[in-house]
C-alpha cells in the first residue's frame, strides 16, 4: 500500500486530497484500488500514513525461501471511505514472529501433511494434525503444561489466525486426546523425518551417536506403571526416573529414540542401566533403517563386554569410551612419549588390543587434567577432615566399637570415592592406663595413589574395532558424541522435558514424542542459522522474533452514503533494524497484513 495524491477543484479552488491505495492484479493488468480516502493531510500526517501503508503492504512480494507463509484473506471491497486520524487505534497485540517461524519449520518438515494422512479427520472440529502442531509449537516456543497452553499461551499468540482455530477450541481435553492420537505414529514420524532432514541437509548416516539421559515424575503419578524407583541422573532420588536413549547424526540431527524405565527386569535383576539399552536401540535402528556400515559412538556408561560382543557378532563397528579403571592396564604407555597432538592441549596415541581385533586410543587433555587435579585435592581435604573427626570421636571415647568405626570408614570411602584409596587407615583397640579399652585411628597418605594420579589425571581411554590407523580421525569421531550430549542439554534446559506430570503411561511416551518433535524443529532452525552465518543458538533468534507482534489497526470510517463503519485491519508490526537483518539473512519476509475484519461485534 502507498499514499496517492489526488487533486480536485472545488468552487474554483484547487484542493489536494490523499488516499491509501494498493496495487492489485486483474485480467487487464495491474490496477490501483483505493482502500481509504484520507482527505487533506498535513506533512506529518502523510508520513504517518505512509508508514502505515508500508506496514500493511504484503502483496506482490516474493515468497520466503524456506517456507511459504499461510494464505490470508484479503479485502476485495473497494468502497471509498473517509478516515479520521485521531480515531485510529491499535488493539489486541499478540505474539506473532516466533509462532510464525515455528509453524513454517513444521510445514517445511512436512509433518502437517504426514499427520493429516496418518490421522484421518473425523467429526472433531479441530484435526488431530493441528492439535499435534499446537503441542509441538508450544514446546518449541514456550515449554509448559497443557493447562498453560489453554489458559495463557495460545491466547497470547497469533496462532488463532495462522491455524484458523479459535481460542475456545483449544483446551486441555483436546490437547490430552491429541497426545493419545499422536503416539501410535511414532515410528512413521521418525522415518519421515529421517528422509526429510536428509534431503534438506544432505545428512550422512554412517556414523551414529548414542547416549542416554533421564527425566522424572512429579505429582500424583502412582497409577503410572512407569513411575517406579530407580537410578536418577537428575539428582532427584525422590522422584521416579524415566530413561531416554537418543540416536543422532554427527551434526546432532536426531534419528530416533527409545524410552526405558528404571525398574528391575522381569527376572528380578538389577535396575535397567545404560549398557542394557544398547541392544534394544541398535535393533530398533536396524529394524527401521536396515543394517549398514555404521559406526556406533557411545560413552563409557554404555559399554559392557556383552554389548561389544553383540555389535561384533552383527558385523557392527564402534568407537566407545571405557571405564577409568581399565586405564591402569596401560600405565606403561602413559609414560612413553610418542603422543600425537590432535588439537591445542589434547594428545592421543594408539595401542594395539590384546586380542588383535581391537585398538585402544589413549588420550590426555590439559584442561581435563586441571579439572581432575582440583577435584582430587577437594576430595582429599574433605576426606582428611572427616578422618580427623572420626579420630577425635575415638580419642574422646565416644567411638569404642571397632566394627562401627569400620562401617563409618566404609561410608566415608564411598562418599569420597575419588580419594578413598589415598589413605591407609589403621583402626586398632588399645588399653588406657586406667585399664579401659578405646580405639586408635591413624592414617597416612598412600604414595602409590598420588603417583598414579599425577600420571593419569586428564587421561581417558577409548576402544574401537575400526581398521582406521589415524589417531586424529579416531579421536575426532569419538568427541562428536558431545552432539548427543548437547541434544539432551537442549531438551532438558530449553524444551523442559522434565519433570513429567502425566499419570498415564502412554501420555508420558507421547510427551517425550512431542519433546522429540520440538527438538527436531530446534535442530532444523540451528542448521538453517548456521548456513546463514548466524551461529547455532536458536533461543536467541526465537526470543528476538517473539518481539514481532500482530495487532488490529482499528479505523473509524465514514462511507460515501454518510454511514459509519469500523474497519479492523489485522496487521504485523514492522520489524526493527536487528530483526530486519535476521529476516534478510534467513531469506524470510514477514506477511504484514493478515486480514480485514469490518464487524467489531464478531471479535
Amino acid at each position: 500500500m502507498f499514499l496517492k495524491r489526488l487533486e480536485r477543484r472545488k468552487n474554483g479552488k484547487a484542493h489536494t486530497y490523499w488516499a491509501l491505495v494498493e496495487s492489485i492484479r486483474t485480467a487487464k493488468g495491474s490496477r490501483h484500488r483505493v482502500v481509504a480516502y484520507l482527505g487533506e493531510l498535513k506533512k506529518g500526517e502523510r508520513c504517518g500514513w505512509a508508514q502505515l501503508g508500508r506496514r500493511l503492504n504484503g502483496q506482490g512480494r516474493p515468497q520466503p525461501s524456506l517456507f511459504d507463509p499461510p494464505p490470508y484473506d484479503d479485502p476485495t471491497d473497494d468502497e471509498p471511505v473517509l478516515v479520521k486520524l485521531k480515531n485510529i487505534r491499535l488493539q489486541r497485540l499478540r505474539d506473532f514472529g516466533d509462532v510464525w517461524l515455528a509453524l513454517g519449520l513444521w510445514r517445511l518438515l512436512g509433518v502437517d501433511t504426514l499427520l493429516a494422512k496418518l490421522i484421518p479427520p473425523g467429526r472433531e472440529e479441530v484435526s488431530w494434525a493441528v492439535v499435534a502442531a499446537i503441542l509441538t509449537l508450544a514446546r518449541f516456543c514456550e515449554p509448559a503444561s497443557e493447562l498453560h497452553i489453554e489458559d495463557t499461551w495460545y491466547r497470547r499468540t497469533a496462532l488463532e489466525d495462522l491455524l484458523d482455530v479459535s481460542v475456545e477450541k483449544v483446551h486441555t481435553d483436546r490437547l490430552y486426546a491429541g497426545l493419545d492420537q499422536l503416539l501410535p505414529h511414532k515410528e512413521a514420524i521418525e522415518k519421515h523425518l529421517k528422509e526429510r532432514l536428509g534431503d534438506l541437509f544432505d545428512l550422512q548416516y554412517d556414523l551414529l551417536l548414542y547416549d542416554i539421559t533421564s527425566t522424572y515424575f512429579e505429582g500424583q503419578c502412582a497409577a503410572n506403571p512407569m513411575a517406579k524407583r530407580g537410578y536418577s541422573r537428575d539428582s532427584r532420588p525422590d522422584c521416579p526416573p524415566v530413561c531416554i536413549g537418543l540416536v543422532v547424526t554427527t551434526d546432532g540431527i536426531p534419528l530416533g529414540y527409545e524410552v526405558f524405565d528404571g525398574t528391575p527386569g522381569d527376572q528380578g535383576g538389577s535396575p535397567v542401566t545404560d549398557s542394557k539399552t544398547v541392544e534394544t536401540m541398535v535393533k530398533s535402528m536396524e529394524t527401521k533403517y536396515g543394517r549398514a556400515n555404521r559406526v556406533w559412538v557411545m560413552d563409557r556408561g554404555m559399554v559392557s563386554e556383552d554389548n561389544l560382543k553383540f555389535l561384533r557378532h552383527r558385523g557392527g563397528s564402534y568407537i566407545v569410551g571405557t571405564p577409568k579403571a581399565m586405564l591402569k592396564r596401560f600405565e606403561q604407555y602413559l609414560v612413553d612419549h610418542d603422543w600425537h597432538e590432535v588439537q591445542a592441549g589434547v594428545e592421543v596415541k594408539l595401542v594395539p588390543g590384546p586380542g588383535g581385533d581391537e585398538t585402544f586410543i589413549l588420550a590426555r587433555s590439559a584442561d581435563r587434567r586441571e579439572k581432575e587435579k582440583a577435584m582430587h585435592e577437594r576430595f582429599l581435604e574433605r576426606m582428611e577432615d572427616k578422618l580427623k573427626k572420626l579420630q577425635g570421636a575415638a580419642e574422646s571415647g565416644k567411638l569404642r566399637d571397632a566394627t562401627v568405626a569400620h562401617q563409618r570408614l566404609g561410608r566415608l570411602k564411598e562418599r569420597y570415592w575419588r580419594a578413598g584409596g589415598a589413605f591407609e587407615v589403621k583402626i586398632a583397640a588399645i588399653e588406657t592406663p586406667a585399664g579401659k579399652a578405646r580405639l586408635s585411628i591413624t592414617w597416612r597418605r598412600n604414595p602409590r595413589w598420588g603417583e598414579w594420579n599425577a600420571l593419569s589425571e586428564g587421561c581417558y581411554l577409548l576402544r574401537t574395532n575400526l581398521t582406521e590407523t589415524d589417531p586424529v580421525k579416531l579421536w575426532k569421531m569419538y568427541i562428536q558424541l558431545t552432539d548427543a550430549e548437547w541434544a539432551f542439554r537442549i531438551t532438558k534446559d530449553e524444551l523442559e522435558i522434565r519433570p513429567i506430570w502425566h499419570q498415564k503411561e502412554d501420555r508420558v511416551r507421547a510427551h517425550i514424542l512431542v519433546c522429540f518433535l520440538a527438538y527436531v524443529l530446534w535442530k532444523t532452525l540451528a542448521q538453517w542459522m548456521k548456513g546463514s552465518g548466524l551461529g547455532d543458538a536458536p533461543r536467541t533468534l526465537i526470543e528476538e522474533f517473539a518481539k514481532i507482534k500482530s495487532g488490529d489497526v482499528v479505523l473509524r470510517a465514514r462511507m460515501v452514503d454518510g454511514s459509519h463503519r469500523t474497519i479492523r485491519l489485522r496487521c504485523v508490526t514492522t520489524p526493527d533494524e536487528a530483526q530486519k537483518v535476521l529476516l534478510n539473512r534467513l531469506g524470510l519476509m514477514l506477511p504484514q497484513r493478515l486480514r480485514r475484519i469490518d464487524d467489531m461485534d464478531q471479535m
